[in-house]
């Protein structure tokens, strides 16, 4: 169908204009006219090359049959030939380098345009039009709730003061048992998604340009990511990069499919234009630990496996007892790879609003195609879909902890089933 065909080539040759219409629902205007004409330019290049090969080929046997022949009776036409012959090949190389600049051209283009929208996403420019799909657990409502960096800075549990010191604002150190809740999170995350069936992986924390790209995070988000300068590398924003290219130009087994990741990474954003916003505690810093849920899908699967994926994100706040709401993205606010994605936002009583915890997003085949990733479906190679979401970013968690859980004697309830990983049921104030 044609929901499952991210932006190729012949799709914006034959119908720029439904790319468009269907690009335009992310509330901004596409213009891809010079990409058509590039489209067409290639395919008339195409053309011209297969006709001068064949006429080369048969030339070639011609000049072929008269040298065994030894029949050259009319040297003055056999020169011509071998000029002919000459004057052919430096075409062909020079419709070769064409061809290979043109297709740069269109590859660089292609790498601007966003995924297509899901046709089930709501329509809408921005936040504001996204849609509450449903609630979850009973949001403590009260005067005086602390906010998450008051209660940790009353119980020691990190510092950014001194980290700034160390590296610059936006980071922190963990101290006694912050450390020590950030650690049993993710081993709580990690082991409940590997009884689900997730594999595993700690990935690489830096990535080459190739596996952002791969991703959508390249060229496009440049400005959000750390560079090496030395190397082509950079520091991983999310473990969806490194976990999409883990099988980047591989032909996967259909039997294999749905593969099913769980990655504990450390995730570093410049997060560029967000001055000014949630400048303390755990919400917005410039390195921060997730633990990531990735899933490469049947493509007839993907849609029933971004609700598997949405719960199994969902379960982790449930089993924490954090109330939390689903929302359904709407077109305009889709991220740049995303088809259709639902966030998980878990309720903060200090700022007496939910904030986003997880999204997870259907990018269909768009990162497939990137980064080319095939299946095998009745002998054609097709490209698989990709899923990803966060399972769920610990930092954030440790702030809802802290929230949700504060006691009016100013220590902090652990969620019952944490308690098993933390070591104790409370955090008490010194």
């Amino acid at each position: 169908s044609f929901n499952n065909s991210v932006l190729d080539q012949k799709l914006i040759r034959e119908n720029p204009t439904l790319v468009e219409k269907k690009l335009s629902r992310r509330g901004k205007t596409f213009e891809l006219t010079n990409l058509h004409k590039l489209t067409l330019k290639i395919k008339d290049a195409d053309f011209e090359l297969s006709n001068l090969q064949s006429e080369s080929k048969k030339l070639s046997k011609s000049i072929g049959e008269i040298y065994q022949k030894n029949n050259d009776s009319d040297p003055v036409n056999f020169n011509k030939m071998k000029d002919h012959a000459n004057h052919l090949k430096a075409s062909i190389s020079n419709l070769e380098i064409k061809k290979r600049d043109l297709n740069k051209e269109i590859l660089n283009e292609l790498l601007k345009l966003p995924n297509f929208p899901s046709d089930n996403s709501p329509s809408g420019n921005d936040e504001s039009q996204n849609v509450e799909i449903k609630k979850w657990g009973n949001p403590t409502i009260g005067s005086n709730q602390k906010s998450h960096w008051e209660i940790g800075e009353n119980l020691n549990l990190f510092d950014s003061k001194r980290s700034s010191k160390i590296s610059k604002s936006r980071f922190i150190t963990l101290i006694g048992e912050g450390a020590r809740l950030e650690r049993a999170l993710i081993n709580f995350m990690l082991d409940t998604h590997f009884k689900k069936g997730y594999l595993e992986l700690i990935p690489p924390a830096l990535v080459n340009s190739d596996s952002l790209q791969g991703s959508g995070q390249l060229p496009k988000f440049s400005n959000e990511s750390f560079k090496c300068s030395d190397d082509d590398l950079w520091l991983s924003p999310t473990a969806e990069v490194p976990l999409t290219a883990f099988h980047k130009d591989e032909i996967i087994d259909i039997n294999k499919l749905p593969l099913k990741y769980v990655a504990y990474s450390p995730c570093f954003r410049r997060e560029a234009g967000s001055y000014g916003k949630d400048t303390k505690g755990l919400i917005r810093l410039h390195q921060f630990n997730k633990v990531e849920l990735y899933w490469f899908s049947n493509p007839k699967d993907s849609f029933e496996a971004h609700k598997k994926l949405t719960s199994d994100a969902e379960d982790i706040l449930k089993k924490l007892d954090l109330p939390y709401r689903v929302i359904d993205i709407c077109s305009g606010d889709l991220g740049f790879s995303s088809s259709r994605t639902f966030d998980l936002e878990v309720w903060l009583p200090s700022s007496k609003m939910y904030r986003e915890i997880s999204s997870c997003s259907n990018c269909l085949d768009f990162q497939a195609r990137r980064s080319s990733i095939r299946t095998k479906i009745d002998k054609k190679n097709l490209f698989l879909h990709t899923l990803n979401g966060s399972g769920l970013a610990i930092g954030r968690t440790m702030a809802a902890i802290l929230e949700n859980g504060q006691q009016k004697d100013g220590s902090v309830k652990i969620p019952d089933a944490l308690i098993p990983y933390f070591g104790s049921s409370l955090i008490k104030s010194n």
